[in-house]
């Protein structure tokens, strides 16, 4: 079972995979993972120390047991803007427990197997996803062009500073742009980092480094149980958080999922990814950490590389904890300018420039949804704008389908009309439906064909029942066929009208509690 395990996860890399690429792009992968990991502890309010060792944990578990290889996770910005409110109102005792608690959640979502309901998300909305991310990453970088003033808060750069940060972000981009047109020995990502890095130490170029966010130097993250009351007050605190950030979590790790398999034609695993993230979660929460996610920018910069393996990620988090254990020193001279190239490369790569010219082609309910999800993204979370959009696409999807019944009238040999109806009757189109028939001037006998149609719901009932009040009142006679078992059990007006015959009748269930 074992040697089996191994065989699947790591030994098969050398057969599927060039090792080198793998490598060199998780080193690349851990020289991005390091700013944002201090980035987004400060957000939370916790030390730097508490988002490194967080990223290389996630990473870590993430990389060897999840459904996506290629895919990098570490701490997030989407987290971490959930996280500083329980910091700040309980302190951080309180957050590892929460993030122990979010873990556990995510782990019952895999268990369950709801992992596969990521595949019901409409393309507009992944559209959006990407789209509102790539835009978030990018804004997120200009915070780095800020310096402390004198009073202690961040203001901008100006002058000389400016000018040195620009040039070096601009070098950056131009050596990973330019680089694979000449050779491809080493990603052109790491190439980048490396030279821009020796350019600075070498000519002593005054300018923002990995060093001024905050030390990463520190020991082997060291096993914590929370210390917070085992109480209901407890849960009542930080159950509300847990669920959050186990939504936001499970959200951004799955569409990301779904983004990779799109652009390297392959299938993920959405529930061995679930229970990877929330193994890494419940693990990171003994060890002190902040938690974390699926990282669409590292994730980006990992899979543009060319490394598809479970190997990348897992070099990511060997090197990363190296960094924190032995090469603080050196990558802390690492200048920021280097690393905010590296990030606006992946933002312009991210975002999907398609979809613009796409607007003007696709149906203006999915043009919306495209542009609404990515600003709602902007603006507040990814978890409300996947929500608004998934919940608009389903109105849009269920309007379409409301107009598309139709009922075809005929005469048959006894002077009877017949309806023959078409389409799926349902909350939205029963309106649609009670418009297709004329009681007061259709004949005495009335016969409604339900051969081609299918009745899905409670409201699909009620308008059946509702047109059957109305031939009562003129005095007409209708007839139904074809209905199924389920909807002559839920009729009431209509039930004695309805022509049951066991062998052409339908049998299909209605989505009704009465039923249950």
């Amino acid at each position: 079972m074992h040697a089996r395990f191994l065989q699947e996860h790591f030994l098969n890399i050398t057969a599927q995979s060039d090792i080198k690429t793998n490598v060199l792009s998780g080193i690349t992968v851990s020289l991005a993972l390091v700013p944002e990991a201090i980035a987004f502890a400060l957000v939370a309010h916790v030390s730097p120390l508490t988002g490194l060792y967080a990223a290389f944990i996630v990473c870590l578990i993430t990389a060897a047991l999840g459904g996506r290889p290629g895919m990098i996770s570490g701490a997030t910005g989407a987290l971490a803007v959930v996280m500083v409110s329980i910091v700040v109102q309980h302190g951080p005792e309180y957050l590892f427990a929460t993030v122990i608690l979010m873990g556990m959640l995510q782990i019952l979502f895999a268990l369950l197997k709801l992992g596969k309901l990521i595949r019901m998300v409409p393309h507009s909305v992944m559209l959006g996803f990407v789209n509102g991310l790539a835009v978030v990453i990018f804004i997120a970088q200009f915070g780095h062009f800020k310096l402390a003033g004198p009073d202690g808060m961040p203001v901008w750069m100006a002058g000389t500073a400016l000018y040195t940060m620009l040039g070096l972000v601009i070098l950056t981009m131009a050596i990973i742009y330019l680089l694979p047109k000449v050779t491809n020995i080493i990603p052109s990502s790491l190439a980048a980092i490396l030279i821009v890095s020796g350019l600075v130490a070498g000519l002593g170029i005054q300018t923002k480094t990995v060093g001024d966010m905050g030390s990463i130097a520190g020991g082997l993250p060291q096993f914590h149980i929370p210390q917070v009351p085992l109480t209901l007050d407890t849960l009542y605190i930080v159950f509300p958080y847990a669920l959050i950030l186990a939504a936001i979590g499970l959200i951004e790790s799955l569409l990301t999922l779904n983004l990779i398999d799109d652009i390297t034609n392959t299938r993920g695993k959405p529930n061995r990814e679930c229970l990877a993230q929330g193994t890494a979660n419940v693990v990171g929460g003994f060890f002190a950490t902040m938690g974390g996610c699926a990282m669409i920018g590292q994730s980006m910069i990992n899979i543009n590389n060319g490394a598809r393996q479970r190997l990348s990620g897992l070099v990511a988090a060997v090197f990363l904890l190296g960094f924190i254990l032995f090469l603080s020193r050196w990558i802390e001279m690492i200048p920021l300018a280097a690393l905010v190239g590296l990030m606006f490369v992946v933002c312009e790569k991210t975002f999907e420039w398609s979809s613009l010219q796409a607007l003007r082609k696709i149906p203006k309910q999915d043009a919306m949804i495209v542009a609404g999800v990515t600003i709602i993204t902007v603006l507040t979370d990814l978890a409300i704008a996947v929500f608004a959009g998934v919940v608009f696409a389903s109105l849009v999807f269920a309007w379409q389908h409301a107009k598309q019944i139709q009922a075809k009238a005929t005469m048959d040999a006894q002077g009877w009309k017949v309806y023959e109806l078409q389409g799926s009757l349902f909350f939205a189109s029963t309106a649609n439906f009670l418009s297709l028939f004329d009681p007061a001037n259709d004949p005495q006998h009335v016969v409604i064909e339900f051969r081609h149609a299918r009745v899905v719901d409670h409201s699909a009932v009620e308008a059946i029942d509702s047109l059957a009040a109305r031939y009562q009142q003129a005095g007409k006679t209708l007839h139904l066929r074809h209905l199924s078992a389920d909807c002559l059990e839920l009729l009431d007006k209509a039930k004695g009208m309805v022509k049951v015959n066991e062998f052409e009748d339908p049998h299909y269930h209605i989505a009704d509690n009465k039923l249950g």
